[in-house]
């Protein structure tokens, strides 16, 4: 009973820390989004004591509300009818990651494959090198990328952060991952059957690779979606940055609807991590385990 008992009580302390960290990490998001339906004047009386005036003993912090006294959503109008340059942005940060998380699907489906079920001479050594490469801190790689695209002529434009990312090592390294859990027999069987390495990949590999390929996706559309030291480093043109740059400056004077804004920023993540939540799990479950 004992025992039973001290399980128990172990289990809900585990329960009760994991709880503290989930409110911890979402208090943030919810302000954000219940800040994103109060009017301006609602949200200066409830963070006055942030707005840098001396302020009385009584409001040295901030008041944090989570229900609007009265919801509204002129922000969200303001943000996508009074400030055009906000969907500009918000279509420059798309032109930006979709190429690149569609190319890196797509790279790093074929080159896992060929790393993990292809024998070709120095894979092992090559494959060293791209976990070398990816353990390396982003920071490291981006003067090598900007020398290259300099002597490319892609500076300024899109090319200069799209084909980097195109071939980041992750993509290949997750799916390598996940293609060594494809069961050898069954490449065998089509092997004996006729069938090259381009046709067991597409008729047995792929299908059984997509709970993998949904995991990458998703990992790579929100890395790269709040992609920031690249544009900054690449595009020379402010008019060309992605949301994820002109969001700092969009609040100027106008909390509210930086709010707004936010909320609206990671809605695209929000939407494709409930769509592909299970596959998500699913696909770094499985290339955690294989391999």
């Amino acid at each position: 009973m004992m025992a039973t008992a001290l399980r128990q009580s172990i289990m809900a302390l585990k329960l009760a820390f994991l709880l503290a960290i989930a409110l911890a990490v979402l208090l943030p998001v919810a302000l954000t989004v219940a800040n994103a339906f109060m009017s301006e004047a609602e949200i200066g009386r409830h963070y006055e004591a942030l707005s840098g005036e001396e302020q009385t003993a009584a409001r040295k912090y901030a008041a944090i509300r989570l229900v609007p006294e009265n919801a509204t959503l002129s922000q969200f109008g303001e943000v996508l009818l009074m400030r055009p340059k906000f969907l500009l942005h918000f279509w420059n940060s798309a032109k930006l990651t979709l190429p690149i998380v569609i190319g890196q699907t797509v790279v790093g489906t074929l080159a896992g494959f060929a790393f993990a079920k292809l024998a070709f001479p120095g894979r092992d050594k090559l494959f060293f090198v791209y976990l070398l490469t990816m353990l390396m801190p982003f920071q490291v790689t981006l003067v090598p990328n900007y020398l290259v695209a300099e002597k490319l002529g892609l500076l300024g434009g899109y090319g200069a952060i799209v084909l980097p990312g195109i071939f980041a090592p992750f993509g290949v390294f997750l799916m390598r991952q996940f293609m060594a859990g494809v069961p050898a027999p069954y490449l065998e069987a089509a092997k004996i059957d006729g069938a090259g390495p381009i046709r067991a990949f597409a008729r047995i590999a792929l299908p059984l690779a997509k709970p993998g390929i949904a995991a990458l996706f998703l990992l790579s559309f929100v890395d790269n979606w709040n992609m920031v030291e690249q544009p900054l480093l690449f595009l020379t043109e402010p008019i060309r940055q992605p949301l994820s740059v002109y969001l700092a400056s969009i609040a100027e004077g106008a909390r509210g609807v930086a709010f707004a804004s936010s909320v609206l920023y990671m809605t695209p993540m929000v939407l494709i991590f409930l769509y592909g939540e299970e596959h998500l799990v699913e696909g770094i479950q499985m290339s955690g385990i294989k391999g």
